[in-house]
């Protein structure tokens, strides 16, 4: 049964850093699309990132120059940096994969798994 696996999440202090990694496990075959979603206490699930086999990436507004989501090549691994965190950044943070032609639609994913939490204080 496939599943994902997500670590890396923490307490910190807004402006400080964390690096998120996520593996997929129980697929035959490399995701082409793979992205990271979050949700917060009281607010809906929002797209955070999503990145293609070819490292084609898309951010959401409120993180862009902030993260940066990447992969392992011919793995269904990803991983999510953030620097400058800020206390809105607080949520558990999902991942996800797909295999449409357009990565970047947040829409499309069939999340979520575990997750890991991710708490900035002020």
């Amino acid at each position: 049964q496939a599943q994902s696996a997500e670590s890396g999440g923490g307490s910190v202090q807004a402006g400080g850093s964390l690096r998120l990694s996520c593996a997929l496990h129980g697929y035959t075959y490399i995701r082409h699309c793979m992205a990271w979603f979050r949700q917060a206490p009281g607010k809906e699930r929002e797209g955070v990132a999503t990145i293609s086999t070819g490292g084609g990436t898309h951010y959401a507004d409120s993180v862009k120059g902030r993260f940066t989501i990447s992969r392992d090549k011919g793995k269904n691994t990803v991983y999510l940096q953030m620097n400058s965190l800020k206390p809105e950044d607080t949520a558990m943070y999902y991942c996800a994969a797909d295999d449409g032609d357009e990565c970047r639609a947040f829409y499309q994913y069939d999340c979520c798994g575990q997750g890991t939490q991710v708490t900035v204080s002020s």
